[in-house]
């Protein structure tokens, strides 16, 4: 008991998400059913802060999706439909469909998607969507945007060039939770051992002043593009001899994800609606001094591996651009095809069809999803202030069973 009892207290300290509850734990004086109740009380805190109106229809369907709340929907209900660029999303499904985990959902359907002749007719007669609400029956949430930034680099540390770009470090562990308790699956622990003891990896801070047992994939001439670069998941550098080379997200410290955004608004430096990449990038720019004070409020650090092209999502595919979105993966399967209605600002929307291909460390609760917007200034731009109210319906296969309720 007291085991089972510890690794929940230390699930807690590791896991996290884009929000910080309120919560204080005390090992010694909780009971079992306490620490349980804390853990679920920091996964529905992760739901993303959403507003409108409610759904009490909403329910469990699926078992291979026991956290996710969905009410049976149709194609004449998504905003937009008759909008959308039907052949465009049936290529971007084709081409998910090259990984094994979106072949597993759609089984026969990525075989027939390839020989359809008429796309909008093949996604109607083929596909059932679902809305996907929260726990308590929220319908909306949010979307943000990301992209692939570009950074200057060298490959050894000289001049200008002298902030790391690190692999996994050598004695980072890794710990599926999953496999141990499979109410804990897609959770996972991160740490190092000091002796015989499991305990957290080094902050953002301490990993400064200390040395890292990690290979080096090249220097950067920019603390900022570095630090934006972790925030997106994947890069490109292009070296002082000329060679340009690709890197993406391959693991990262085990602590939770705080926005510096947050902080910011929190001194008072930035105000609340005023928070963009943009804004956020041209204050660390005027206040050098307390750069480091700001970046590591987000005690979380990414490591990266060197890839063979562009920015690839977890999903192990080459993202698309306006296709591919980040989700959390506990509620939204990697690999699924889903329909957003974004509301913009200027009564403008963002209505399609996208696939759930990357996942991302302020990515979480059900409704919630970061859009990847491709490459180059204007990409930058757009995801840099896109922040937007959220709808999302899951397209499950006609034929997938719902649970007997």
């Amino acid at each position: 008991m007291k085991n089972i009892a510890y690794l929940l207290f230390i699930t807690l300290l590791f896991i996290g998400c884009s929000k910080k509850p309120k919560v204080e734990i005390d090992t010694e004086q909780k009971t079992m059913n306490e620490l349980k109740q804390e853990l679920q009380h920091i996964k529905l805190t992760c739901e993303s802060d959403t507003s409108g109106s409610k759904k009490k229809n909403a329910k469990i369907l699926f078992d291979e999706l026991p956290r996710t709340y969905l009410s049976r929907s149709g194609f004449d209900k998504l905003p937009n439909w008759d909008d959308e660029n039907y052949i465009s999303a049936l290529n971007s499904f084709v081409n998910s469909c090259k990984t094994s985990k979106t072949r597993k959902m759609y089984k026969k359907l990525c075989k027939k998607a390839k020989k359809a002749q008429n796309a909008k007719q093949f996604l109607q007669n083929e596909f059932a969507p679902y809305e996907i609400n929260t726990r308590d029956g929220r319908q909306k949430g949010l979307l943000t945007g990301y992209y692939e930034p570009h950074l200057k680099g060298s490959l050894e540390k000289k001049g200008k060039y002298k902030y790391p770009i690190y692999e996994t470090p050598k004695d980072l562990i890794t710990v599926d939770l999953g496999s141990v308790y499979p109410q804990l699956k897609n959770l996972r622990l991160r740490g190092r051992l000091e002796g015989n003891k499991l305990v957290p990896y080094y902050t953002r801070k301490e990993t400064k002043s200390r040395h890292v047992k990690a290979n080096v994939i090249c220097y950067t001439d920019s603390k900022i593009d570095r630090f934006f670069l972790e925030i997106q998941g994947s890069g490109r550098v292009t070296l002082d001899n000329g060679e340009t080379i690709f890197i993406g997200y391959d693991n990262q410290n085990g602590h939770r994800y705080r926005a510096i955004g947050r902080y910011l608004v929190k001194k008072k430096a930035l105000k609340l609606e005023e928070v963009s990449l943009q804004t956020i990038r041209a204050w660390l720019e005027k206040n050098p001094k307390k750069m480091d004070e700001v970046l590591n409020y987000n005690k979380s650090v990414v490591y990266f591996k060197r890839r063979e092209q562009p920015a690839t999502g977890s999903l192990g595919v080459k993202l698309t651009p306006k296709r591919s979105i980040a989700v959390d993966r506990r509620y939204i399967p990697l690999g699924s095809m889903l329909y957003l209605n974004a509301e913009l600002k200027k009564r403008e929307s963002i209505s399609k069809v996208v696939l759930a291909q990357d996942t991302g460390g302020a990515i979480k609760g059900s409704i919630r999803a970061d859009l990847f917007l491709g490459y180059g200034k204007n990409a930058m731009e757009v995801a840099g202030e896109l922040k937007a109210p959220l709808q999302l319906w899951l397209l499950l296969p006609k034929e997938a069973k719902v649970k007997n309720i």
